[in-house]
């Protein structure tokens, strides 16, 4: 067996293990009836916010992958108008495979814990992936996504007391311990990933920039669909905009895996927003942004669009 039939194995079971893991979820979520209370009584207006949110999805993903693109494209994508590559591979990744690998990954993350297969999911689409280079380069856009969280997070805790006394001091310890770790890598990633990886600073700060463009997405989302299921009633513009970022840094520390994350997601909900219609909104954000995406992919199954450069 070579490898691309391999690949091509490991690419419908892990598609298909993701089917049946969240046509599971589907059947066994409890909630159904507290769910459709909260729409039954929405307006038009409410509907089409949702609707909104459900539209922004391809643009969640497409900053995603522009982030992926970025990172394995590497100095190639930052200075194109030399046209130099990368000299640990020549290919190059264009930006609708990248949007495949990033829509066939969320797969992969839904059926693996913390969501590690991720970005080994995008190295399997490849024609022929340098899995050194595949991980290095996930870690970095695990980090850089997980920094943009964490800043911005850290700074709305600040202008948040009554969270921050919700927390505890030993959250907050470990956001401190998060926070070390992630200026640990910053650091040390340029040296230690030059064998598989051509890091530098400005491809990083590219890539946290890029970040906080695709947390500003998910933001707006949430937004959408909080006020959909009147869950910001009482709240002022500028403390719901405190709150979204507190809930994805909430989420994003939590240790969770994919069994329990849509509930860790609708906890969270609570504690920052205040209402059980906040529980409801994590769920439905979960939906749109994991559930549709993973059905997205089947659109994209096409053959490989990794290109050499020339």
């Amino acid at each position: 067996m070579d490898k691309k039939t391999l690949y091509h194995i490991i690419e419908w079971a892990v598609a298909l293990a993701a089917c049946a893991f969240l046509g599971y979820k589907l059947v066994t979520f409890e909630a159904y009836p507290a769910l459709w209370e909260s729409l039954r009584g929405m307006a038009w207006q409410h509907y089409l916010a949702l609707g909104l949110c459900v539209a922004l999805m391809p643009v969640n993903m497409a900053i995603e992958a522009w982030r992926w693109m970025t990172l394995w494209n590497g100095d190639a994508t930052l200075n194109g108008a030399n046209g130099e590559v990368n000299e640990l591979t020549d290919e190059r990744l264009s930006f609708r495979e990248a949007q495949r690998q990033v829509y066939y990954s969320k797969l992969a993350g839904l059926i693996t814990p913390w969501r590690l297969g991720e970005y080994p999911a995008r190295g399997v689409l490849m024609s022929d992936p340098v899995w050194p280079r595949v991980l290095s380069m996930g870690a970095v856009g695990s980090a850089t996504m997980t920094a943009a969280i964490v800043i911005a997070g850290v700074v709305a805790l600040a202008f948040s007391p009554a969270i921050r006394t919700q927390l505890g001091d030993s959250y907050l310890y470990a956001l401190a311990a998060v926070i070390l770790l992630l200026v640990i890598a910053f650091a040390l990633a340029p040296r230690a990933l030059k064998k598989y990886a051509e890091v530098n600073q400005k491809l990083l700060f590219r890539s946290l920039g890029q970040s906080f463009v695709r947390l500003l997405c998910w933001c707006v989302q949430l937004a959408l669909v909080l006020w959909a299921l009147g869950a910001v009633t009482g709240y002022g513009l500028r403390v719901m905009g405190y709150g979204f970022l507190i809930y994805y840094l909430l989420v994003t520390i939590t240790p969770n895996v994919p069994i329990a994350e849509v509930g860790v997601r609708g906890a969270w909900a609570i504690v920052v927003f205040g209402s059980i219609n906040a529980a409801f909104a994590g769920v439905l954000l979960w939906v749109i942004n994991t559930l549709l995406p993973c059905l997205g992919w089947f659109f994209f199954k096409k053959d490989i669009i990794l290109y050499k450069h020339k």
